[in-house]
């Protein structure tokens, strides 16, 4: 194949362009490092191994030589807020805020930025204005999500409900268990003032959102109860072993004091048990111990926990245990067995605790939402008697 004339004159061309843009690129670069203050070098240098306090004072040499850099004031509000130094965090994003030769981008940028320092900083009505005044801009998904976190800390569940349905479609499908739970704090709250029609309106907006959502069921089951109709309500609270089972123990004794009312301790024995045996858990056999001790004796329910001692061996059924033989014991036997029962309660109380699916915080009450991370339904019922062994 022969080589046109014309491509023999273009290469050299071709090279002497490529090699002079890469001399200008060079000195480009060149130019633009030798631009930036020594100090801003060292004060990255210092990120990279880690030690922040010298890094910040390296960055706050660099801004008092060349104040007009952007980037480096981002830079260090954002170091002072992750050290928890929020007042020096806010000054530095106020006054970019309040520049004047910013452009839109970088005024929205430190506007999120001086929320979240308003957030971290505990000041929850300033991060809401933040915020609020970012909803319609580029930043709409960024400040929704922040103002999700604020009505929640603030616990206003109506705003938090709107804030989650104005989410972009692919994100407000990911809430959908947070949304059931913001309805159902507001059909508690209707519940415990006393209206039930606007308590059921949150109840059935929960289902919707979230057919699996236990707690509106157990809500409607206590709705149901609470205006008299026990079989309505037992319904609602069988349901839960379909949706989650875990939260079978949080239904127990709703279900046998229904089962009472209608006469028919029996059965709600034998619907009791069934549970115990095919989901075990600390509290589901606390339950159904305390209603089998109450209504049959204390070698019904020795017999009771020993059986399920042998299929599913804790401390907290051998603590049932020994309560159940203490009170069939001879009078000579009672006070070694009333020693070594309440070794094993104390001891129990220290190890069974509750524990969170997702961030591991433990706690002896219940949560629907955790505490530490707060999680919605990461807190299973299920108490786990765990033990520190030491080093």
């Amino acid at each position: 194949m022969e080589i046109e004339l014309w491509w023999l004159l273009a290469l050299p061309l071709f090279f002497a362009l490529g090699w002079l843009a890469a001399r200008i690129d060079i000195k480009q670069v060149v130019h633009e490092s030798r631009a930036l203050p020594r100090s801003y070098l060292n004060g990255l240098n210092f990120l990279l191994n880690e030690q922040q306090d010298k890094a910040i004072d390296a960055f706050i040499e660099a801004v008092k030589i060349d104040p007009h850099t952007i980037e480096l004031h981002f830079a260090l509000g954002s170091l002072f807020r992750r050290r928890g130094e929020t007042d020096r965090a806010i000054r530095m994003h106020q006054n970019l805020v309040d520049r004047e030769d910013l452009t839109e981008e970088q005024r929205l940028q430190a506007l999120s930025e001086l929320g979240q320092d308003f957030l971290k900083a505990g000041l929850l009505d300033r991060a809401e204005a933040v915020f609020l005044k970012l909803r319609g801009t580029r930043l709409n998904d960024v400040a929704l999500r922040y103002l999700l976190e604020i009505y929640q800390q603030e616990k206003d569940w109506a705003k938090a409900i709107e804030v989650a349905g104005a989410l972009p479609d692919h994100e407000s499908v990911l809430w959908r268990t947070e949304v059931a739970n913001f309805h159902c704090e507001l059909a508690a709250a209707a519940l415990a003032d006393s209206r039930p029609e606007q308590a059921r309106r949150h109840i059935e907006q929960a289902l919707a959102i979230n057919p699996r959502c236990v707690r509106a069921s157990l809500l409607l089951g206590d709705l149901l109860a609470a205006a008299g109709q026990d079989e309505a309500a037992l319904e609602a609270w069988k349901k839960i072993g379909s949706q989650n089972p875990v939260y079978l123990a949080l239904a127990a004794e709703r279900v046998m004091e229904a089962y009472r009312r209608l006469g028919r301790v029996e059965q709600g024995h034998v619907l009791l048990r069934a549970w115990l045996q095919q989901h075990p858990s600390l509290d589901l056999l606390d339950e159904v111990f305390h209603w089998e001790l109450k209504s049959r004796g204390g070698q019904a329910a020795y017999d009771l926990v020993r059986e399920e001692l042998r299929r599913n061996p804790t401390l907290l059924g051998l603590d049932k245990l020994l309560e159940a033989a203490l009170i069939s014991a001879p009078a000579e036997q009672r006070s070694d067995i009333e020693l070594v029962k309440q070794l094993i309660h104390g001891h129990t109380r220290k190890v069974a605790r509750y524990r969170c699916d997702a961030c591991g915080f433990k706690a002896r009450q219940f949560h629907w939402r955790c505490p530490a991370c707060g999680g919605w339904e990461t807190f299973p019922p299920k108490r786990t008697e765990e033990f520190d062994l030491g080093p």
